[in-house]
C-alpha cells in the first residue's frame, strides 16, 4: 500500500490530552463523557463528517498511540484524542461500563461477551494477519516436563481457559482442530490477565495455555531450562477489531470522530507492517520493557497485518467462531453481522483508497 510522504508541520499539535489514564483507575473517569454529549444520531444514518470542535474521542489502544506518534501519522488526525492505557477485553468492558473511554481495540471474542452480557456494542474496524498460520497471535505454552509436541497430544491435559477471550475461543477451535471435545480434556477457567497463564505454567497448575507471543517469550526465556516449550495451535486466531458501546455511535460528534479515526488507525496498522524495526523499539522496547532481541522476536512472530476494505469474509469467519461458542458454552445465537456498524467498513476504504491516489 502506498504512503504519504511527511506533513509540513514546524512542530506536531499534541495528540495526547490525559495519557496512561488507567493508571489512576477507572472510578475517577466515570461519566468523563456524558456532560457534553453531542446530537443524537441514528445506528442507520450516515456518518457526519466534522464532530464539533471540542469533541475528545477516548481511546483505549496504547499501541496504535505508539504507532500514530512513531510514524508521524498523528499529524494527520484533526480530532483531540485521550489515550488510555488500557487493553484486554477484560479491562477495555469494564473501561465501557464506566464511561471512561470510547473505543477499544480487541480480538473478535470480547464484542461478542459485551452482547452476551447485556452491553451493546458495535465493531467499527477489523484487522487480519497476512499469513494468518505462519503468524500466529497466540502459542500454546507447555509447562515444564509435560509431554505434548502437537495438538494431537491434548488428550487428558489440564488447559487455561478463559471464557470471555480469544484464548478462551482459541481453546475450544484447537480443540475441534484436534477431534477433541472439551470432555476429552480439563479446562482451568482463568482470566489471562498480565503473565497469569505463564505463571500457571510454570506453577504447573495447568499443562497447556495459550500465551501471546511477547509472553511465549518471556515463558520460554524463563523456563525452557526447566524443560518449558511452546507449540503452533495449528488454527486461526489472527482477527482483531475496535469496538464501541452503541451510545457512543449514537452522539454525532463522537461518531463523526470515530470515522476520522478509523481512517488514520488502518493506515497505522499498515505502517507497523511497513516498519517493524522501528515499532518494535517504540511499542515493545520502550513503552512494553521488553529487550531488544525479544521485541524483535514478537514483531517477526506476528507478520504483517492488513485492514480489509471489505469486511465479507472476516464477517463469516466470525460466525464461524460465534457458532462455536454458541455450541460449546451455551451461549444465545447471534446473526454477528448485527453487532458490525459497516458505514465504517465504507470510511475505512475510502480513507486507504485515498491514500493510494495521493502518492
Amino acid at each position: 500500500m502506498a504512503r504519504r510522504g511527511p506533513h509540513p508541520h514546524q512542530t506536531r499539535r499534541p495528540l495526547v490530552r490525559a495519557a496512561l489514564l488507567a493508571t489512576v483507575g477507572l472510578a475517577a473517569l466515570t461519566g468523563c463523557g456524558a456532560d457534553d454529549a453531542g446530537p443524537r444520531l441514528e445506528l442507520t444514518a450516515a456518518l457526519p463528517d466534522t464532530p464539533a470542535d471540542d469533541t475528545t474521542l477516548r481511546v483505549g489502544d496504547p499501541a496504535t498511540q505508539v504507532a500514530l506518534e512513531a510514524s508521524g501519522l498523528d499529524d494527520e488526525l484533526d480530532i483531540d484524542v485521550e489515550w488510555a492505557n488500557i487493553t484486554g477485553g477484560p479491562k477495555t468492558l469494564e473501561a465501557f461500563r464506566a464511561d471512561a473511554i470510547d473505543i477499544g481495540s480487541v480480538a473478535d471474542i470480547p464484542p461478542l461477551f459485551a452482547h452476551w452480557t447485556g452491553t451493546d456494542v458495535r465493531i467499527v474496524a477489523a484487522r487480519e494477519t497476512v499469513d494468518p498460520m505462519e503468524h500466529p497471535t497466540y502459542e500454546l505454552g507447555v509447562a515444564p516436563g509435560v509431554d505434548v509436541r502437537t495438538i494431537d497430544d491434548l488428550a487428558g491435559k489440564k488447559i487455561a481457559y478463559s471464557p470471555g477471550q480469544a484464548q478462551g475461543a482459541l481453546v475450544l477451535n484447537v480443540l475441534r482442530e484436534a477431534g477433541l471435545t472439551q470432555d476429552d480434556v480439563e479446562l482451568v477457567e482463568m482470566q489471562s490477565v498480565d503473565d497469569a497463564f505463564s505463571v500457571a505454567l510454570a506453577g504447573k497448575q495447568v499443562d497447556v495455555a495459550p500465551l501471546g507471543q511477547s509472553l511465549a517469550k518471556t515463558y520460554l526465556a524463563k523456563y525452557e531450562r526447566d524443560g518449558a516449550t511452546t507449540i503452533k495451535p495449528g488454527v486461526r486466531d489472527d482477527a482483531w477489531t475496535l469496538y464501541a458501546p452503541t451510545t457512543v455511535l449514537e452522539d454525532a460528534d463522537k461518531a463523526a470522530a470515530i470515522k476520522e479515526y478509523v481512517g488514520v488507525w488502518a493506515e497505522a496498522q499498515q505502517w507497523i507492517s511497513d516498519h517493524p524495526d522501528e515499532f518494535a523499539q517504540a511499542y515493545y522496547v520502550d513503552h512494553e520493557g521488553l529487550t531488544p532481541e525479544d521485541a524483535s522476536y514478537v514483531v517477526k512472530a506476528l507478520g504483517e497485518f492488513t485492514v480489509p476494505t471489505s469486511w465479507d469474509e472476516f464477517i463469516a469467519r466470525h460466525q464461524e467462531t460465534v457458532d462455536t461458542l454458541v455450541e460449546a458454552q451455551d451461549q444465545e445465537p447471534l446473526d454477528v453481522e448485527t453487532i458490525y456498524d459497516r458505514r465504517f467498513e465504507k470510511a475505512i476504504a475510502a480513507a486507504l483508497e485515498g491514500e493510494e491516489g495521493s502518492s
